[in-house]
């Protein structure tokens, strides 16, 4: 943002500027004479003080109210802590105001010396206003409380004003009253309320890592299987986003979610499972209590507030912008993750959310960026004022909105502001100082210039801590009295009226910081997404309830573009596989169950390919089709080298299915089994099996040799009897009729014919292969 010019007459008043000269002099007169006395002794001391020594640590942990007015009483309150190797005596914590500060970057450099120890510094106030120790041995911590009315800060007009609290004493080694720690920190002054407010918009962050798996139980809930149970304890009181929603519920802030976090925390309220530390079992979630309790307290909290929905688990758009746009379809993704989750967060929290926001990480920017966020339908996007910075040479802070070009407004946050919180607020005396810079940073907003009311938003660290959550809470209930701010939602400062005359030229791609591109997740991520993407969409076309599939890895597939996973590359990668790997086990349950070699005994038979199917609901749209390699001596359906049968199985069930097979000549044949979708893709693995064509089987040997001995049988007794016949005749001397021949000859019946292949009904015995 631009910097304000130095605020017009913000400088001590005459009056205190003579006092406090005064008060110099009577104060330097004793140590004048001393100095005349004791030359040698005064000059070593001199030196010291020039630079001198910062033993003792002092810890401001409580500054209250952190905005005062006339009338109040400001307590301050913290530890002094002596880290040096000596004892400390006649020590006591005093306070000191200083002069007050010309701008926001003044305050910047003031706060880059807050522990500098300077001779330069005001005096104390001294008298009743300050804390005694005898003395404080080397490791130990005192504790102090002082409390001193305003009107005795001397505080002139309006204004960020400097407070100092340092403990003074002596040691061994300097046996006189020196500082020995300091910490300086803000005190906003404005008495009277200002006509024209800051309109402050703080974004208020609802969003988590990702926690859910793929995975869901065979049962009719489908019952979803989490990584690890930590989400439980963010939920639970005094868990972080338990603090973020008791916290946000009494604050003017607009509510940003992430709705892959309620779904993730709703699917918590039924009966969930979580993996087991070998991640080969799970077992039974606990926190369905929290998690109910949870999302009723964020539905009381939003009722009637403004609510921003992120597309569904938060996509990082720069690394779709710089590594996944390349990578055919990665974008569609973006479009359904913004389309669903109006829908997600409405069924949920029971409230219209807006969808119109894209918020790219830490707020930063170029084109390519620009381009992706916008490319789901957002019209506006979050960026700050470090990407964005001012180039016009305007003496104040704008408006946080303007346009950018193709009806795209960006709603640029201030960066001092945003970043004001991040690091770690568990420590009490962290957490106050960065309030009170904030709340110094605000007022000096306000005082750039008091004539143009100008609106400004925050938008803080994406997953902010329970300490930052309530180092940001205290900061904006000292602004309660809305004596120089006042509360907007984004919703409405994304309309505010832009000035002219503020940056609306985005960044070129050289201008993204490297830190950020560093932690960006690789082309490799995107490509692993597509093919668990193209899995998923030729599994999903066999099924006959495609939505128990789609929509858990379809939102997985989200999940793998989170913003989570900047900086944790490995973790990344672990999730992607875990996501393909079960996809493909799943696409496993439908299969052709391995054949081994037949033998195919006469002209024609059947050969029966059984399809497995595992799943817990039927698949249809399959099409069966099997292939004979040599059709000059085994075809199929008739006279095809390839037959066709369309597949329907119900789940957990098998189907046989069964092919014509004609021979035309003696031999091995490899045929060969696949499945297909509909459109003509493969699905899962090709069968292959040896069809052993022999037309004269042994069992027909057998039948062939019978009917020639019974032929030879019946030549035989031809034989025997003609001979008989002759010896009759002989006898009786050539008299009577010959007879019988006829009667008694007999003709080998022909044998039965072979199945056509013409037939449709099922091969008798000894046909039928079926291994």
């Amino acid at each position: 943002m631009a910097e304000a010019a130095d605020f017009q007459g913000m400088v001590p008043s005459p009056a205190r500027r003579w006092l406090r000269r005064a008060a110099g002099l009577f104060a330097g007169a004793p140590l004048a004479a001393g100095l005349l006395c004791v030359p040698g002794a005064a000059s070593a001391h001199a030196a010291e003080d020039i630079t001198p020594s910062r033993t003792v640590d002092v810890s401001l942990d409580a500054l209250t109210p952190g905005a005062p007015v006339e009338g109040d009483k400001v307590t301050v309150s913290g530890t002094v802590t002596n880290r040096g190797k000596e004892t400390v005596t006649d020590a006591h914590v005093g306070l000191s105001v200083g002069p007050r500060l010309s701008g926001r970057t003044a305050i910047d450099a003031a706060d880059q010396r807050s522990q500098d120890v300077d001779i330069r510094d005001p005096a104390e106030l001294g008298g009743k206003f300050t804390k005694k120790f005898s003395r404080i041995p080397s490791g130990i911590s005192e504790d102090f409380s002082i409390t001193v009315p305003v009107d005795k800060l001397e505080l002139d007009d309006q204004g960020v004003y400097q407070l100092g609290v340092s403990l003074s004493g002596q040691t061994p080694s300097r046996p006189y009253e020196q500082t020995l720690g300091i910490q300086k920190t803000f005190l906003p002054w404005q008495p009277d309320a200002t006509e024209k407010k800051t309109q402050l918009t703080y974004l208020w962050p609802l969003i988590s890592s990702t926690h859910l798996t793929a995975e869901t139980g065979s049962d009719e809930q489908q019952t979803p299987v989490f990584e690890n149970d930590n989400l439980g304890a963010e939920l639970a009181p005094g868990g972080r986003l338990n603090q973020l929603v008791s916290l946000g519920n009494e604050l003017p802030v607009t509510w940003v979610v992430d709705p892959d976090l309620l779904a993730t925390v709703n699917a918590m309220t039924q009966s969930y499972q979580v993996k087991s530390q070998d991640g080969e079992t799970t077992v039974a979630g606990k926190y369905q209590t929290v998690a109910n309790q949870w999302l009723s307290d964020l539905q009381k909290a939003v009722d009637g507030r403004k609510v921003v929905a992120l597309p569904f688990a938060d996509p990082d758009l720069a690394s779709l912008a710089h590594r996944g746009k390349h990578v055919p379809g990665s974008l569609s993704h973006l479009r359904r993750a913004t389309d669903v989750a109006a829908t997600a967060v409405k069924s949920i929290l029971q409230t219209e959310p807006t969808t119109d926001f894209a918020w790219p990480v830490n707020g930063a920017v170029d084109p390519s960026v620009v381009d992706v966020a916008t490319s789901a339908g957002a019209h506006n996007v979050i960026a700050r004022s470090d990407s964005l910075p001012e180039t016009g040479g305007l003496s104040y802070t704008p408006t946080a909105a303007r346009p950018i070009g193709g009806g795209t407004t960006a709603v640029v946050a201030d960066a001092r502001l945003s970043t004001a919180f991040e690091g770690d607020m568990s420590s009490a005396g962290d957490s106050t100082l960065a309030i009170q810079r904030f709340l110094a940073q605000t007022l000096a907003v306000t005082l750039q210039d008091e004539e143009k009311q100008r609106s400004v938003v925050v938008a803080p660290q994406r997953l902010p801590s329970a300490g930052q959550a309530q180092s940001m809470a205290s900061a904006l209930h000292s602004l309660d009295a809305q004596r120089w701010s006042q509360p907007l939602d984004l919703v409405a400062a994304s309309k505010a009226r832009p000035d002219a005359r503020a940056t609306t030229d985005v960044p070129g791609a050289g201008s993204y910081p490297r830190s950020l591109s560093k932690r960006e997740l690789p082309a490799k991520a995107f490509q692993d997404i597509k093919a668990t993407q193209d899995t998923l969409d030729n599994f999903k076309v066999i099924l006959t309830a495609p939505d128990r599939v789609v929509t858990p890895f379809g939102n997985a597939v989200n999940r793998a573009m989170s913003t989570s996973w900047r900086g944790s590359e490995r973790p990344a990668q672990k999730y992607r596989d875990g996501v393909q790997s079960y996809l493909e086990s799943l696409t496993d349950e439908v299969q052709l169950i391995q054949k081994s070699d037949a033998t195919l005994s006469g002209r024609s038979a059947t050969v029966p390919v059984t399809v497995q199917n595992q799943l817990v609901q039927g698949v249809e749209n399959l099409v069966l089709r099997l292939t004979s390699t040599k059709p000059t001596r085994l075809k199929l359906d008739g006279d095809q080298s390839i037959a066709e049968s369309p597949v329907k199985v119900t789940g957990g069930h098998s189907q046989s299915v069964k092919f014509t097979a004609t021979a035309n000549a003696n031999g091995p044949v490899p045929v060969t089994a696949q499945l297909y979708t509909e459109d003509g893709t493969p699905y899962g693995r090709q069968m292959e099996f040896t069809v052993d064509v022999n037309e004269f089987t042994p069992t027909v040997m057998l039948v062939i040799a019978g009917g020639v001995l019974l032929l030879v049988l019946a030549g035989v007794r031809m034989y025997t009897q003609r001979k008989r016949a002759a010896a009759r005749e002989a006898a009786d001397g050539g008299d009577g009729e010959s007879g019988g021949e006829g009667d008694d000859a007999e003709q080998p019946s022909d044998p039965t014919p072979d199945t056509g292949p013409e037939s449709g009904n099922p091969s008798g015995a000894g046909e039928k292969v079926d291994r």
